[in-house]
């Protein structure tokens, strides 16, 4: 923890946190959790007690392990239990999907594909950040052609991401969990460096205890519920809080 000073106005709003500006130096922001859950580009929205509390130590541990790793990101430290300092940035507007095993929204786009195939190297996908269209693939040419990054952005985010996946999975398989994919976004700092930023937490992910798909502990379990209930959202309560525990326990092979 670090000393917590009032927060500044707010620089941002998105579905599950807000960035406010942190009043001492214009190179810093506040990133606050909030109890939202949302799923279908916000369409499935609930409140999750405990949410917030949650995705701050997941964030707060996760990118622990990646600074230890030497891997450049926004977060700073942990100042109480829903907000995290991190360093200002501007968002890049794609999300970079790594995948090592094949379930989900890819088995729909690839039906050749089967079920728990895995992929080797981690498969990179990329998806341009808009709700209205459903977040759409994008590929590396439209990504320069739009101006959104550059070439040697793009190589650099490739390049951080497969770090990334790198040291998460090897953490987690620490505590017989498999990282079967992940969702991760980059920002640029103030001088224009490329760092991981947003969170990594339980929305971000797929995990499978023992590699077992029917144990899964991520977000996955609230887009398959063909009906919220209280009961429900309990056992998805239930997940996001050992998940939060388990990343406390994850080992650094930096």
């Amino acid at each position: 923890m670090v000393n917590y000073s009032e927060p500044g106005p707010l620089l941002a709003q998105g579905k599950t946190k807000q960035i406010y500006v942190y009043p001492s130096d214009e190179a810093l922001a506040y990133l606050v959790s909030q109890d939202n859950i949302t799923a279908g580009d916000g369409a499935r929205r609930n409140e999750l007690i405990g949410k917030s509390r949650w995705s701050t130590i997941t964030t707060a541990n996760v990118f622990r392990l990646l600074n230890e790793a030497g891997i450049p990101t926004h977060v700073v430290a942990q100042v109480n239990d829903v907000t995290l300092l991190v360093r200002r940035c501007t968002m890049i507007p794609i999300e970079h999907v790594q995948r090592r095993i094949a379930t989900g929204s890819y088995l729909k786009r690839h039906p050749e594909v089967s079920e728990g195939t895995r992929f080797d190297p981690v498969l990179i996908e990329t998806f341009l950040k808009d709700d209205a269209r459903h977040d759409p693939q994008i590929w590396p040419d439209d990504i320069v052609q739009a101006k959104i990054a550059t070439r040697a952005e793009i190589d650099e985010m490739v390049q951080l991401g497969r770090r990334v996946f790198a040291v998460l999975e090897r953490a987690w398989a620490g505590v017989d969990v498999t990282l079967v994919d992940l969702k991760i976004e980059f920002g640029r700092d103030n001088n224009g460096n490329l760092l991981v930023a947003d969170v990594i937490d339980n929305d971000s992910w797929r995990l499978w205890p023992g590699g077992d798909k029917s144990r899964m502990l991520d977000k996955q379990v609230y887009r398959n519920l063909q009906e919220v209930t209280t009961e429900g959202l309990q056992g998805i309560a239930d997940r996001y809080a050992l998940v939060a525990d388990l990343t406390g326990k994850l080992k650094s092979y930096a």
